[in-house]
């Protein structure tokens, strides 16, 4: 029986579409950029889409503050200081920011990109994610990365010299012909200049990207060796891991991202961003806006349709994967409480499948917590898959 859920924070993901050359492991909605980004028009149609679901979904009537802003792509540093200051500001002209609010810019390590980091720290910005990916440069241009070697490193000599509240690096491993002392290269290299927030993860083969229709050589019988003499490494240099390819130094862990995982709420603008949205009736929206930048814009420039492309209702029966899909990437325990307080459903309703999950060993519960065990984060798509059915 449903019981009324809780609204929980809300954040805001913007989506740039461009990047000025796609990698060939890349499956996010990005486009090559043939010509000059049109900037001022793009903005003016972010903010409409802004006004739009704030209007729809009545949030102004909520009167929920932004917890963060996460701005991706694509590579959202091609667009202007001027361009993001912009931005930002006409976003809190229309809705209320938390005053400890987090906003994040994805950046690419190129000069270019680089020397705007002041100027996006003064518009706003709190926190930069920069895409290193490698600091080998064979690897670099396997991987169709733009930057080199030493952009890395500086850019990252920068966004902490400049005391950002936080920056993170993005980093792969399990790369074409990768050796385990290759990668843990990657790291030492990652640590040396210590960032507050690292993000590491295996890079896997996506389909509709050039490296699954030409497939390249992975390391795959070392990834697990890998990931343990790495996680050792970052354990030791005081990096915790509180999700799966996530770690931090105590008190920075990416505030919008846990909101994710939390199950919290989030508008998504631009093109082909998604969003989630809690009503005090208990339905819970999904949405996706239109993909294609030239689609995005026409909305814009001939102000007809909408720049919704999909909204739906997610049923009762899939709240619970939904919830857990989520929940379990995290390390920390899952409060039961929450799983009342971000879908409306008494844990009764579950209970089966619970108990399934504890007496394979993929779960730990008691009377306030579940938590997965090591098992269960080994075989998470086996613990979700019973959540589907």
């Amino acid at each position: 029986m449903p019981i009324s859920l809780k609204l929980p924070e809300l954040s805001l993901y913007i989506h740039i579409p461009w990047c000025i050359q796609k990698c060939p492991y890349c499956d996010f909605n990005s486009y090559n950029l043939k010509s000059n980004i049109p900037e001022e028009q793009y903005i003016a149609a972010l903010l409409e889409d802004l006004d739009n679901d704030i209007k729809k979904y009545q949030l102004d009537k909520n009167r929920r503050p932004l917890h963060s802003i996460f701005i991706g792509g694509g590579t959202p540093s091609l667009i202007s200081s001027q361009g993001i200051n912009n931005l930002l500001s006409g976003i809190r002209s229309r809705i209320p920011f938390q005053s400890d609010i987090e906003i994040t810019l994805e950046a690419n390590p190129s000069t270019t990109e680089t020397k705007r980091f002041v100027d996006y720290q003064n518009a706003g910005i709190t926190r930069i994610s920069i895409g290193i990916q490698s600091f080998n440069s064979k690897k670099l241009e396997r991987l169709g990365r733009t930057h080199g070697q030493q952009e890395a490193i500086d850019s990252i000599l920068l966004a902490r010299d400049i005391h950002l509240n936080s920056f993170n690096l993005d980093l792969m491993y399990g790369l074409p012909d990768q050796n385990v002392e290759e990668a843990l290269l990657d790291l030492d290299q990652a640590i040396k200049l210590d960032p507050r927030h690292l993000s590491w993860y295996q890079l896997t083969i996506e389909p509709n990207t050039m490296f699954y229709y030409k497939k390249p050589t992975l390391p795959d019988n070392n990834i697990w060796n890998i990931f343990n003499k790495g996680h050792k490494k970052l354990s030791e240099a005081g990096y915790v891991q509180y999700e799966i390819s996530s770690y931090s130094k105590i008190g920075y862990q990416c505030q919008h991202n846990l909101n994710y995982w939390r199950f919290g709420d989030y508008l998504g603008i631009g093109c082909g961003s998604h969003g989630k949205l809690s009503f005090d009736n208990n339905t819970i929206l999904r949405t996706t806006k239109i993909k294609h930048p030239k689609g995005y814009l026409d909305v814009y420039q001939k102000s007809t349709k909408s720049y919704l492309f999909e909204e739906f209702e997610v049923p009762n029966k899939d709240k619970p994967f939904e919830f857990f899909m989520n929940r379990f990437r995290l390390m920390e325990p899952c409060p039961k409480q929450d799983f009342i307080d971000r879908i409306g459903l008494n844990p009764e309703s579950i209970r089966d499948i619970i108990n399934w999950s504890v007496n394979n060993k993929y779960l730990i519960s008691d009377e306030i917590y579940w938590k997965t065990t090591k098992k269960g984060k080994l075989f998470l798509n086996e613990l979700l898959e019973a959540f589907m059915e």
